[in-house]
């Protein structure tokens, strides 16, 4: 019987249905919180549900995909999630100029509501321009703020200690505010 997420995530892969489910079941709570953080607690037109189903679905249909541990499914699954909500808020843009627009936060802390928020799509733009400037910069952002990991897991994942982690976040916090402008707020 297979256990590990890694060997799971590989046989649901090969479309070994049994291996998606108990993937899914064993990874559910883990995506919901990061998808719940990533909606802002509000669900208006995108419910943390489908979040995570449409997430879950994207990672198991990706060819080729090998995973290394349970962090880097997160770290996966943070960028499915931010490439969903950005689809999401096209769309959503789409049917009406900032209509249905999913919100986002830079706060340190994982918020109740949305107190200062920026439009997900400017945070795209910010966090594509970031990775030009600086990609380690841009993943610590992408695994901290998407995939809800701690600066001591991110620095595992990098190689890296905690102290350059969180020195990389604060300065990826200045260029993205000041990138987003006065919508950015007091990151």
């Amino acid at each position: 019987m297979i256990d590990s997420p890694t060997e799971l995530l590989d046989a649901a892969g090969r479309g070994d249905e049994q291996a998606q489910g108990r993937l899914f079941s064993l990874l559910y709570e883990e995506l919901r919180r990061c998808a719940h953080r990533q909606l802002g607690g509000r669900g208006e037109t995108l419910s943390t549900t489908a979040l995570v189903h449409e997430t879950f679905v994207k990672l198991v249909a990706a060819d080729g995909l090998r995973l290394e541990s349970r962090r880097h499914f997160m770290a996966l699954a943070a960028r499915a999630m931010r490439q969903l909500l950005v689809d999401h808020a096209r769309r959503a843009g789409a049917e009406k100029r900032g209509g249905g627009a999913a919100f986002v936060t830079l706060d340190d802390r994982v918020p109740d509501g949305p107190p200062e928020a920026v439009e997900v799509l400017a945070l795209d733009r910010a966090l594509a321009e970031l990775e030009r400037i600086d990609a380690r910069a841009a993943r610590v952002v992408q695994l901290h703020f998407f995939g809800g990991l701690s600066f001591v897991a991110i620095a595992e994942l990098e190689g890296l200690n905690e102290r350059t982690i969180k020195r990389d976040w604060q300065a990826a916090r200045l260029l993205l505010a000041s990138s987003i402008g006065p919508a950015a707020g007091a990151c």
